[in-house]
């Protein structure tokens, strides 16, 4: 099956542990690159590629992400007194229009397959993309668009990928690749965090995907897993062996915000691509850089 891509599901539910106690009470789909949250960053990424409905699959403690996604009547009445009209402009730019988010609970911490399958009830039978907000894709055009160049020629199942230095191979999530150009070749396996010597090859899973619906009945009848959780990249090897699976190799950059460095690297990327602040960040670090090792 293959049809249009108007849905995007977006992953939320996770606790953050690795950013304790900073996440203790806030999501961290909600900490800041620069001065725009996570979650911020993917949703933006899923409406450049034309997505129109924003799924975000939930938790306890989540509620501000839903907030962040709705107006704020009492501050924007004070930019609006306070003649603050950029930033005005900017709250309104980013809000989706009224009736095109949807939140759903993952109630229990059952793995990343477990929180697609929550979605399924909104989604209803429709290919969607799957947006992991822990990574940043800095890229133009956006990695979505880019993967929605090679769904619209081939259809399927589309995994964004990116090239890594195959010593790091133990992980990631690793597929097979099969015949094809970078930016549409046939996957024909996934191997979960590979020894270097056992990987298939140097081209990792990098937390965007284009799939079809089916994937939904194969996660309902899934058992666990590694960890004791619902796999996602089980549920897509069951469905490779019915539908095709193809890897778009996209031009730009990952940064896995999962990780304290992957989140501070990319804080100092997009800050210096900040024509009001690059300047002054730039001065910052030099000064800090000469200075380091020696306080």
């Amino acid at each position: 099956m293959t049809g249009r891509v108007r849905i995007a599901v977006f992953p939320v539910a996770g606790l953050g542990t690795r950013f304790l106690p900073a996440t203790k009470a806030m999501p961290k789909e909600m900490l800041p690159v620069v001065d725009r949250p996570l979650i911020q960053y993917a949703v933006d990424e899923a409406r450049e590629a034309g997505i129109e409905h924003f799924v975000f699959v939930t938790g306890r403690n989540k509620g501000v992400i839903e907030d962040h996604f709705d107006q704020q009547y009492e501050l924007e009445r004070t930019l609006e007194e306070r003649g603050k009209t950029d930033a005005l402009a900017e709250l309104h730019k980013d809000l989706p229009m009224a009736g095109r988010t949807s939140f759903t609970r993952q109630q229990e911490p059952l793995g990343l397959g477990h929180a697609v399958w929550c979605a399924r009830e909104i989604v209803r039978g429709e290919p969607f993309a799957l947006l992991l907000p822990d990574m940043i894709m800095k890229a133009t055009p956006g990695c979505l668009s880019q993967m929605m160049t090679a769904y619209d020629e081939l259809g399927g199942n589309i995994i964004a990928v990116e090239q890594i230095d195959p010593k790091d191979s133990a992980s990631y999530g690793i597929v097979d690749r099969g015949q094809g150009p970078d930016n549409g070749f046939e996957i024909v396996g996934m191997v979960e965090k590979p020894q270097p010597a056992d990987a298939p090859s140097n081209f990792i899973i990098s937390g965007r995907y284009i799939l079809q619906p089916e994937i939904f009945d194969i996660l309902s009848g899934q058992s666990t897993g590694a960890g004791g959780e619902i796999q996602l990249t089980d549920a897509m090897l069951t469905l490779m062996a019915r539908q095709k699976f193809h890897g778009v190799k996209f031009n730009g950059k990952t940064f896995d915000c999962g990780s304290k460095i992957g989140f501070l690297t990319a804080n100092v990327a997009y800050a210096l691509d900040r024509p009001d602040i690059a300047e002054g960040f730039m001065k910052e670090i030099r000064e800090l850089a000469a200075t380091a090792g020696h306080n």
